[in-house]
């Protein structure tokens, strides 16, 4: 059973501690489906997901994210790589430059909330050398590294609801 997509969003956080245990494949195969599903300029689809679960890979990635742990930690890290030629053909710079980016965050955040409605932890990690992400995963030099994604069991208690701007701090109505 899954949560209310609005309860996913209002209680989704980053868990940065993780049980060893692994995901169930079915559970993981969802998880990235719902990414898949995401939307894309042109609906191009310019991502690609590289499932990590060999500790010496996710060692190297860990090493490129500036040390940080819960890439060692998770049982698997999804690695989002765009694909900018891809969107390139359709849109030209601007689709090489901004919309394949945009689409794989798009992808990404549906890969977060996908697991926060099946009972999986997540942490996005966006600080990294993208030159060391992509020889990690041993990716191909047109690919670009959006985002790596930990996926697991959390190892942390549950946190309180994260403060947030009200709208009217965020939101501008022009009639």
């Amino acid at each position: 059973m899954t949560k209310d997509i609005f309860d996913c969003i209002r209680d989704s956080h980053s868990v940065r501690n993780f049980q060893s245990e692994q995901i169930p494949e079915p559970t993981l195969t969802r998880i990235l489906e719902a990414g898949n599903m995401a939307p894309s300029a042109g609906n191009l689809q310019p991502w690609y997901f590289y499932v990590v679960q060999d500790p010496s890979v996710q060692e190297k990635l860990a090493s490129a994210a500036f040390d940080q742990n819960q890439i060692i930690d998770a049982p698997t890290v999804v690695v989002i790589l765009a694909d900018p030629a891809r969107s390139n053909e359709k849109y030209g710079e601007r689709g090489a430059q901004l919309y394949c980016l945009q689409d794989s965050a798009a992808a990404a955040q549906n890969i977060l909330l996908a697991a926060e409605g099946l009972g999986i932890a997540a942490c996005w990690v966006g600080a990294f050398d993208e030159k060391k992400v992509q020889e990690a995963v041993e990716a191909p030099p047109r690919l670009r590294a959006v985002a790596l994604i930990c996926l697991g069991y959390s190892d942390e208690s549950p946190k309180d609801y994260k403060e947030r701007l009200r709208l009217k701090e965020v939101v501008k109505f022009i009639h």
